[in-house]
Formats: structure tokens, C-alpha cells, sequence
């Protein structure tokens, strides 16, 4: 076992990026397609696609999902996976061709390295030459390439971070994993001590939730962080179960990051299931409980993972 998202069957990683720039992209791609669902939490979310994971909607199942730094610019990067994968024969066959189905989130960091270098479709395509069932790399790769956190003083006081992965499969051969690339507004907690987050002059962790309270009245952010990812089972769900899961996995993220789901964050998650086992009674419960644990493991592999400033 890899306790990663590797752990799936049939889910492949893949990362790009741009170490001078300060960004990149990651990809999990579903060769043999995967049911989809999503929540989005955050306020200031960048995404792709998902309004088709709707419950409503009609398209059962997605190809890959897209993991990306450069703000709305990322977004670009989805194009070079769908040109890959339709070269590849994959996708949804409509006759002439096949197209594939992509949803995609976005972190902000155009701010830790060169604001004009941002994923495009040569890196989207990058990561799918990359992608591979084999290793899977953590820190400063992918879209977590230019992540960081803790931004109550801005750039003066905030820590690298970066993207990280947790799995863990019960005796009956239930999977669940997580993919995280961390870029949260607030600070990062292991067991309620602050590992990351901002710093003062001297180099000590503030508590970013308790600066915000104790200083309501003056302080003026916007939307510039986002922590992103996508929780993948090889227990079958439908699309709707597939949300209600992306949704208790951002319980894992409320365990470790804080403040969470600020309106300076786009935090989305999404979550593939691959059917590979099915559970006669509560899929969701068990899942959704795995999920969120894998979830903040993750989260906390990222940062520490993470190359320090």
C-alpha cells in the first residue's frame, strides 16, 4: 500500500510545475471514468465543470479532475488535459469523438513567485505525461507548488505549504484517500498547536481566527487563498452521494485549518468514486467518516512536507 490516493484502483497522479514561477498543476485522472461529486465551501471559489456534477444533470461520470494554482488563469490547464486525453481516446464517446469530462479548481498564488508564469495547457499536458499509479510526490509540486498559509499580515508573515495525500483502507477492503494542495487564510493546527500559519516580526505564530476577532473593525482582505482537493473510494456512490461525502470530508479541513470557509477562500472539494466494492447499508456514513480523517492527514502531509521559507 502507497497510503495515498494510489491506493484506488484505477486513479493515476499527475504534476507539473513551474519552480522559478511559483506554480503548477496537478491532475487525477479516471482512465476508466469515475462518479463525481463536489462542495464548495469557500466564498472566493475558481472552478470548472461543476454545475455537470449536479445530482440533476445527467453525466455520471468524469475523466480526471484538475488541481491548479494561478487564480482564475489556471483554469487554462484543464485545456491541455482535454487534449491529451482526447488524443488518448478518452472521454465521452459522441460519435466523432470523444470528449472528456474535466471539472477543475483553482488556488490563488499569484503573489509567491512570478504572477505572469501561470498554468497553461502545455503544463496541464505536462502533468498528464507525468501521471503515473506508481509514486506520488508531496510539498512544493503540482498545484501546491506555490501554496502557502497564514495570511493575516499578507506576505510578510505567511509559511510555504504545499499538497499532500493520505489513504487508508479498513479490513474489508474499503478504500478512502485524499489529495490536498493547501493554501488556506488561516493557520494550520496538529492536535491544537499552530504548525503553520502567520507569523509576527520575530518569527512566532500569531492565531490568525483571534486576530481577525481582536481586530474587526480595521482589517481588509480579499479573495486570495484556497485550499483545493479531491477524495477518491473505490466504494460505489451515486453522484449525490458523492457530494454528501466531498462534504464531510470538509470536516477534516474545519479539524486543521482555522479560521476555514472564510470568504477570503475558495475551498473545494471533490470526490470520485470509482464502484469497485459495493456496500449494502450506509455508503456515505462510512465513507464520509474516512473521508474526513484522510482529509486532515493530508492536509497536515502537505505542509509538512513543504520546503520552509
Amino acid at each position: 500500500m502507497n497510503h495515498n490516493l494510489l491506493d484506488i484502483k484505477g486513479i493515476k497522479v499527475g504534476h507539473a510545475e513551474n519552480t522559478h514561477g511559483k506554480t503548477g498543476v496537478t491532475v487525477i485522472i479516471a482512465e476508466n471514468g469515475a462518479v463525481c461529486g463536489v462542495d464548495v465551501r469557500g466564498a472566493a471559489p475558481g472552478t470548472r465543470e461543476t454545475d455537470l456534477l449536479n445530482p440533476i444533470n445527467s453525466m455520471e461520470k468524469v475523466n480526471a479532475v484538475v488541481l491548479s494554482g494561478g487564480s482564475a488563469f489556471g483554469l487554462e490547464a484543464s485545456c491541455g488535459v482535454m487534449q491529451y486525453l482526447e488524443e488518448k481516446g478518452i472521454g465521452f464517446d459522441v460519435g466523432v469523438t470523444k470528449v472528456p469530462i474535466i471539472p477543475a479548481a483553482v488556488l490563488y498564488d499569484l503573489e509567491n513567485g512570478d504572477v505572469f508564469c501561470r498554468p497553461n495547457q502545455e503544463m496541464g499536458r505536462k502533468a498528464c505525461e507525468n501521471a503515473t499509479d506508481k509514486i506520488l510526490l508531496e510539498g512544493d509540486v503540482g498545484a501546491g507548488c506555490g501554496a502557502t498559509v497564514g495570511k493575516l499580515r499578507g506576505t510578510l508573515g505567511w509559511c510555504n505549504s504545499g499538497i499532500g495525500s493520505w489513504a487508508e483502507t479498513t479490513e474489508n477492503g474499503i478504500t478512502v484517500g485524499a489529495l490536498i494542495a493547501v493554501n488556506a487564510f488561516g493557520d494550520i493546527l496538529e492536535k491544537g498547536t499552530i504548525i503553520a500559519g502567520t507569523k509576527d516580526e520575530d518569527g512566532n505564530f500569531l492565531d490568525t481566527a483571534k486576530g481577525i476577532i481582536r481586530h474587526a473593525s480595521t482589517l481588509s482582505f480579499s479573495g486570495k487563498n484556497t485550499t483545493i482537493g479531491v477524495i477518491a473510494t473505490n466504494v460505489k456512490l451515486t453522484k449525490a452521494q458523492a457530494a454528501k461525502v466531498a462534504g464531510m470530508a470538509h470536516d477534516g479541513l474545519a479539524r486543521c485549518i482555522s479560521p476555514v470557509h472564510t470568504t477570503m477562500d475558495g475551498d473545494t472539494l471533490f470526490c470520485l468514486s470509482t464502484g469497485e466494492i459495493e456496500l449494502p447499508t450506509a455508503p456515505v456514513d462510512w465513507v464520509g467518516i474516512m473521508a474526513a480523517k484522510v482529509t486532515e492527514e493530508a492536509v497536515l502531509r502537505g505542509v509538512k512536507a513543504a520546503k520552509p521559507f
